[in-house]
């Protein structure tokens, strides 16, 4: 396994904004494209991403718009129609054939791309999330977004924030926090992404473009290899969400990461790096 250090920065134009992020060049075993959670930034793929490279594939991971050092929608306009169109464009300027990995958000808008167009993806791999999920994880996710909108005082709220909702140990050094969170003019830290996308729909109604059964239409279309990895303590991913997904795509399989929640690759990295490059080892190795 060939150890890749240092990412370059790519940026790729998506009409009325510009989607940044990091690549990392390992070999030419193909492309896989990292598309973070809701409210997440690339950075919670590094360590897979990096991982991957070194076993010959060159990964990127991207923040989606309105996160991270991506562009916020011009209008505050967000939803999956936008997110889908601009990852099909992402896919068109890296020469399609990508491997799409998603998490939660990342995951239906891969869902959504591959499903509009059966040849952008080589293959899917959706990280926690299917078509119907678990209304109380979901409800706990948006709890927590809309919970800090006022921002914190230091990083070391932010911090307690973060180990309350994944109810793992609280960092000793919340100094790796600031590629999640910026400080402003007033002195506060806020998460890094446009709060706009909290305020576009009533609290108990589903995000634009999450209804269950359009995207279950979509997952009809999708004709890629697709692999499932579910957090084995995820409160957002059920048995019964599982079922309906393999009754609509009978060729997905499923992988279960024991010890992780929602946020499987920040839960267990190891064990979720493991379980894409194998799945990734598949793809590449002749029938």
């Amino acid at each position: 396994m060939t150890t890749i250090e240092a990412p370059e920065a790519v940026s790729y134009d998506c009409g009325d904004v510009a989607l940044r992020g990091d690549r990392w060049t390992g070999g030419d075993r193909g492309q896989v494209l990292f598309l973070h959670g809701g409210g997440q930034t690339r950075h919670s793929w590094g360590g897979a991403a990096q991982a991957l490279a070194g076993r010959g594939w060159i990964t990127t991971t991207l923040d989606l718009r309105g996160h991270g050092d991506s562009d916020w929608s011009p209008d505050g306009t967000y939803g999956m129609d936008r997110y889908a169109a601009d990852i099909a464009r992402v896919v068109e300027q890296m020469g399609r054939g990508v491997v799409l990995v998603g998490a939660s958000l990342g995951g239906l808008t891969s869902l959504s791309v591959a499903g509009r167009d059966p040849s952008a993806a080589r293959a899917l791999v959706l990280v926690d999330i299917v078509p119907r999920t678990a209304a109380a994880g979901v409800q706990r996710i948006g709890e927590f977004m809309r919970a800090h909108l006022d921002g914190f005082d230091d990083l070391d709220q932010v911090a307690d924030a973060i180990a309350a909702y994944t109810k793992r140990p609280r960092r000793t050094n919340p100094e790796g926090l600031k590629k999640n969170v910026r400080r402003r003019e007033d002195g506060r830290w806020y998460w890094h992404w446009d709060p706009a996308m909290m305020q576009i729909v009533p609290d108990d109604e589903p995000r634009p473009g999450t209804r269950p059964e359009p995207l279950l239409d979509l997952a009809r279309a999708v004709t890629a290899p697709v692999l499932v990895v579910r957090g084995g303590r995820s409160d957002v991913v059920d048995d019964e969400g599982i079922a309906e997904f393999l009754a609509v795509v009978p060729h997905a399989r499923v992988v279960d990461v024991a010890e992780a929640g929602h946020m499987v690759a920040g839960d267990d990295n190891d064990d979720f790096t493991s379980a894409v490059d194998a799945f990734l080892e598949e793809l590449s190795t002749p029938a």
